[in-house]
């Protein structure tokens, strides 16, 4: 008890310390901070409050994940199985539909969201992935439903409404390659939406590991950017090049000819790595992910005492990767993205003119 007290306050202590000038940070020029399912370090990940927090607290961007319904409606999830992120393991009504499947060559057993409906779905409620990790967070299990895609794109309008600025949609279509292969293509119901919200590129990028899921977007004619996230090992599912070839100089063109962004592992910019010169060489944007405070998620050098849960230096961690060059951040706390974004905007702006 004493433990998530002590979290709790931390993580308000936290929140009040950047939340005084998110309008101010997001109006400077400088690396956009994504909001990487909302605020997921401080609320449960894909949730009204989540994504809340996540703007409220000065992140430009807010991300969605996308899975299907067995309806054909798009939800926010991390995943297609929802053991992890709901109450349905709880729910004796739904005890039946726990089953195995094999997605995109790996087998997984739970519940998947292509086995229900959008109104069974509705009836579920939203639980902290890593309570372990983040008992903090513990405290609003039960009290936030299952998102659409759609009641995103509302909420991302009230509260640019809200707080004077455009709140950017940042969706990724998850695991497409297995939703095509049961008839739940997640690609022509996505642009049905952007095109019936009429989300243009200020409101919305679209991101994905698979490019034949961007390859059959960008057919779609949509107006709004594409970004291409990229893995560590292997390669995307169904796609003959590796990762460590897409990053190559001429793997990076290709990617140019119909993304305008990358999204590689933080850890892949690291120096020697060439990774962001050689993506702006391409005209390509690089945002990097996935930014956290605990001392689990740190380089070594960075982390604090020994509990891997307490936290570590993150600013530090940020202004390494501004002084890189990126584009954009996307974290788990985006309120100490901003925070270390302003202190190293201070710093760069403080240093004296060289004259040669």
């Amino acid at each position: 008890m004493r433990r998530r007290s002590v979290l709790l306050a931390a993580g308000a202590t936290a929140a009040a310390s950047v939340s005084t000038s998110p309008a101010r940070a997001s109006a400077a020029p400088g690396p956009l901070v994504i909001g990487h399912r909302g605020a997921a370090g401080w609320r449960p990940e894909h949730t009204a409050a989540s994504y809340s927090h996540a703007v409220g607290t000065g992140a430009d961007w807010i991300e969605p994940d996308l899975v299907a319904t067995r309806d054909h409606h798009l939800v926010v999830r991390h995943e297609n199985e929802i053991s992890a992120t709901t109450d349905v393991a709880r729910r004796p009504a739904f005890a039946g539909r726990r089953t195995t499947k094999t997605v995109d060559g790996r087998t997984v057993t739970g519940w998947f969201t292509e086995d229900f409906t959008l109104a069974e779905l509705k009836t579920l409620r939203a639980v902290e992935r890593l309570p372990l990790v983040r008992n903090r967070n513990t405290v609003l299990d039960g009290h936030q439903h299952v998102l659409t895609f759609q009641e995103v794109v509302d909420l991302a309008r009230r509260l640019s409404r809200r707080h004077g600025r455009t709140v950017t949609v940042f969706p990724e279509t998850k695991h497409p390659t297995y939703f095509r292969s049961l008839g739940l293509p997640l690609e022509p119901v996505l642009a049905a939406a952007v095109r019936r919200n009429r989300l243009g590129p200020r409101e919305c990028v679209i991101q994905s590991f698979e490019p034949s899921s961007l390859l059959r977007l960008a057919e779609e004619g949509l107006r709004v950017p594409l970004w291409q996230a990229l893995g560590t090992t292997g390669g995307p599912y169904g796609h003959p090049r590796t990762y460590q070839e897409m990053t190559t100089p001429a793997g990076l063109r290709a990617i140019a000819a119909y993304a305008r962004w990358i999204g590689p592992d933080k850890s892949s910019l690291v120096p020697p790595s060439t990774l962001v010169a050689d993506a702006h060489e391409a005209g390509l944007k690089v945002g990097a992910y996935t930014f956290r405070a605990e001392n689990r998620y740190l380089p070594a050098e960075l982390r604090r005492g020994t509990d891997p849960d307490a936290f570590g230096d993150a600013l530090a961690e940020y202004a390494r990767h501004f002084a890189l060059g990126v584009d954009a951040v996307v974290t788990d706390f985006p309120d100490l993205a901003v925070f270390a974004r302003d202190a190293w905007r201070g710093t760069r702006d403080a240093r004296p003119e060289t004259r040669g």
